[in-house]
This record gives structure tokens, sequence and C-alpha cells, in this order.
């Protein structure tokens, strides 16, 4: 016979994740009662929490897993329908947002690695390839960053014109540009050599350098700059 479900409400008040927030703090809640309170409900054979924590467990709790899972990954959890869904993905956007406002509080470039912590937030949790490039003021502060294209999952597309047309109306000092590897592979690509090269050249004719071009993963980057190929 199967284990009769406890629900959340007949928890003592302490464990309840919403009166435990209210009591303690939102520190004071584990991953899975945070996710718990996003979604209100579990089904007929977990609560809330359990079944939070069973998402969680698909993803080996890892947040940044987690928040790579489509509105049709997270529906196919019992208990877990559109409105559900949509409320995690939601709560996980902010937080991606809100960690790229706090790098913007110190925009300025020293070094690739600055270059890969501020642009990170941009590439986290894509499944697909995006062009960037970032505008630059004398002081080498960023003035502005766009995207430039976007491709499937091992390419994309970037347009040199649209690039340093928007460098001139930024009144870009220099630029540095970035685009990611979902594979996690960063060894870069003979089209990524030539395209490259392309953009240094470009720059060179309108007097606006090119300081790097980065390929980034969650786990690393390869600055063009550093390795001596820009």
């Amino acid at each position: 016979m199967p284990q009769q479900k406890i629900s959340i409400t007949d928890w003592n008040l302490s464990d309840r994740p919403r009166e435990k927030l209210m009591a303690n703090g939102r520190q004071s809640l584990t991953n899975s009662e945070l996710i718990a309170i996003l979604i209100g409900s579990g089904n007929r054979e977990e609560t809330a929490v359990e079944l939070s924590k069973r998402i969680l467990n698909s993803v080996n709790n890892q947040l940044n897993d987690l928040g790579k899972l489509s509105i049709e990954d997270l529906t196919k959890f019992k208990g877990i329908g559109e409105a559900k869904a949509i409320a995690i993905v939601a709560a996980l956007e902010l937080g991606r947002r809100r960690k790229a406002e706090t790098v913007e509080i110190a925009p300025t470039i020293k070094s690739s690695r600055d270059v890969y912590r501020n642009i990170l937030p941009v590439f986290e949790d894509l499944e697909h390839e995006e062009f960037w490039v970032i505008c630059l003021s004398k002081a080498n502060k960023i003035k502005y960053k766009h995207l430039i294209g976007r491709g499937g999952v091992s390419g994309t597309m970037a347009d040199v014109k649209i690039i340093f047309k928007t460098a001139i109306e930024k009144l870009a000092s220099a630029i540095i540009v970035a685009h990611n590897h979902p594979s996690g592979n960063l060894t870069p690509s003979s089209a990524d050599k030539q395209l490259t090269k392309k953009i240094v050249e470009s720059g060179k004719l309108l007097d606006i350098p090119v300081l790097d071009h980065l390929i980034v993963t969650n786990n690393g980057y390869y600055s063009f700059a550093d390795e001596g190929t820009l």
C-alpha cells in the first residue's frame, strides 16, 4: 500500500517554507524549500518540497543546470504544469539578471579575466551560440554591450559591418568581441580565426582597435590576445 503523503500544512510551523522564511529569513531556506515556495504545491504523492528536491536531484543539485531547463523540460515532472514551470524559469532569469547587474558596478577592463567576468552572465545557460561586442571608452571602461548575432548549437552569425556600426554609434575608442561555445570546447575553430582576423583588420581601417576576442564557456575562456593569436 503506498505511503500516505503528509501535507506541508501538517508540518510544524517552523518547518513550513513560507513560515520559515518569515521567521528566520530567506537564508535559512534550502534551495528545494525556495523552489517549493515558487510552485506552491506538489502532487498526490509528494509535497512541494519533495517534488522540488526531485527536480534538483535531476540536475545534480546544480542551480546553473536547473537554469538550463526549458518549460517543456520542467513540465515532465508530475505536478509541474506550465504556470509552475514559468515561475521557476522566471525566478532563475531574475537571478541571472541580478548577477549581471552586480558585475556592471566595476566595468573597467584591465585583463581578459575582467572581460570574462563581465560577459559570462550574458552567456550562462545558453544552449545556442551568441556573438557580442563590448564598446570601451579611452579609459577602457565598458560603455555598451550589444548582441550582434545568434546561431545554433555549433555556430553563430556575426556581421562585421554591424559590429563597427555599433562601435561608431557608441563612439567607442576600442572594442572587444566575444562569443560562446555551448559545447564547452575552448579551442577556436578555423571560422573563429578567420572572423577574428577580419574584425581586427576592419578595426585598423576605422581606427577602432580590437583589443581581444574571447571564446566563453561556463567553465573558462579562450583569449585571442592572451594566446598571441589576435
